[in-house]
């Protein structure tokens, strides 16, 4: 496993391949624009979350489809976005830090998603809390999925990725 800290005790981004030096530059600002950053795009994505959540509540004993919808859409979000930063986007330092780490880790939550399960539990719908408990993980992994595989065909093989493209250079 790759240790999360540089040589001067210092915390990394565990994303950043350092060894490709388009990608070092996302450490060069210092980590106040980048918290910035991340912060704003934060309030963006929990903002959207909540008018959401007002906007479709559910009673305590049923299943939470707003939450659901929100944390599957927003992984599905999150494997197009990937792709599309992996292979297209790669001068765009810091579109991952504000859309996915912000704004997709704002608007997705789950921790709502345990409150929900919780909720459930209390109001006498343990079935219920079961299966929402189940549902939510495994229908974001397969948006994250499918999102990521259906990006990475539209694009097409012309797209090499940043990582594809450090290997070439550093072989050649």
């Amino acid at each position: 496993m790759d240790d999360p800290m540089n040589h001067a005790g210092e915390a990394v981004d565990p994303d950043v391949d350092l060894h490709v030096p388009s990608q070092r530059h996302e450490l060069v600002d210092g980590p106040f624009r980048l918290l910035a950053l991340i912060a704003i795009g934060g309030v963006i994505g929990a903002t959207a979350r909540h008018g959401l959540e007002l906007a479709f509540p559910h009673p305590a004993d049923g299943f939470a489809w707003a939450t659901f919808g929100i944390n599957v859409s927003g992984c599905g979000l999150i494997g197009v976005l990937m792709v599309l930063i992996e292979h297209i986007w790669t001068r765009q330092r810091l579109l991952r830090p504000f859309l996915g780490v912000g704004v997709l880790g704002g608007f997705t939550t789950f921790s709502t998603y345990v409150f929900d399960i919780n909720q459930a539990v209390g109001a006498g719908a343990p079935r219920m809390a079961l299966v929402y408990l189940a549902a939510t993980p495994a229908a974001a992994l397969v948006a994250v999925w499918t999102t990521a595989t259906l990006t990475r065909y539209a694009i097409g093989p012309r797209h090499a990725s940043v990582h594809d493209r450090a290997r070439e250079t550093v072989g050649s």
